[in-house]
């Protein structure tokens, strides 16, 4: 599901069982340098718990791809150095960034969690798009 947000930047959401996953992303001409052929982007991504059960978040998986079709899966545990334990009602926010070698891109993946009583599962991260300002933002 897109919504737009705030200063017109959409929201990608995606809901796995109890588990919301909101994402939006920016683009950081600060951090990029196209003539080195690097564009970077921002994203923020919002983990909501609205089950009766807490969460933790153990490991993510991301598969990114840019506008030349390059594809690069990144796995690790935790994100942003955090297994974060997400409580029934809680919130997990964080933000993190991805370089590309393409003016744009998207990204898409999942969480690996664990349930309160042992149960192992996984969270679908909505795909979302990476291009720049005013270029159509839409998933390639």
């Amino acid at each position: 599901m897109r919504r737009t947000g705030a200063r017109d930047a959409p929201i990608y959401e995606a809901r796995t069982g109890d588990i919301l996953v909101r994402v939006v992303a920016s683009y950081a001409p600060d951090q990029s340098d196209p003539d080195a052929r690097r564009w970077f982007w921002n994203y923020t991504v919002e983990i909501r718990n609205d089950g009766a059960r807490g969460v933790q978040l153990i490991s993510r998986h991301w598969i990114i791809t840019d506008a030349l079709n390059r594809v690069q899966e990144v796995s690790g545990l935790g994100v942003v150095g955090e297994q974060p334990e997400i409580g029934p009602g809680e919130v997990f926010r964080y933000t993190s960034g991805c370089p590309l070698g393409a003016p744009s891109g998207t990204m898409r993946g999942s969480y690996h969690m664990v349930g309160a009583e042992g149960e192992a599962f996984d969270v679908a991260v909505p795909e979302f798009s990476l291009h720049l300002p005013g270029a159509g933002r839409v998933v390639n």
